[in-house]
């Protein structure tokens, strides 16, 4: 059986690798390994048109508090190991903002303990996004 266990937390201005994730929590304890991929889509409700591309900006203490909520997850999952990022800087249409990988031994334990990461990330990460329109225009989500 597993215990808690924490590969990485962190914000990062590099390309998100999936392989990464999934290298950093597997283990021969680990028959589930569950992932989650965020990736930038052409649309969003608070679009009039279609997105093109957006920017991604961080409060300098996101990193702390990303690390923050990957330790209380662990603390509320205790048998599973995960691993999370999110992505800074200029992102398009397609590539990856967020990569979660969670392993345990059995699947329930991984999908509820990806589930309440992922949900954290999103709720309490200071990451702010400029979404830009095919018309040119942007605006700001998040604020």
């Amino acid at each position: 059986m597993g215990r808690a266990s924490l590969g990485f937390a962190r914000v990062t201005e590099s390309l998100l690798d999936v392989t990464e994730h999934v290298s950093a929590v597997s283990g021969l304890s680990h028959g589930a390994v569950v992932t989650f991929i965020g990736q930038v889509r052409d649309h969003d409700p608070d679009a009039l048109g279609r997105v093109t591309g957006l920017d991604y900006s961080a409060h300098p203490d996101a990193g702390r508090i990303i690390g923050k909520i990957a330790e209380r997850v662990l603390t509320q999952h205790p048998l599973v190991v995960l691993a999370v990022s999110h992505r800074i800087g200029h992102l398009e249409v397609g590539d990856l903002a967020l990569v979660a990988a969670v392993a345990s031994a059995h699947r329930g334990d991984a999908f509820a303990a990806c589930e309440a990461l992922v949900e954290a990330v999103k709720a309490e990460v200071p990451i702010w996004k400029k979404q830009y329109e095919v018309d040119g225009t942007h605006s700001w989500v998040g604020l």
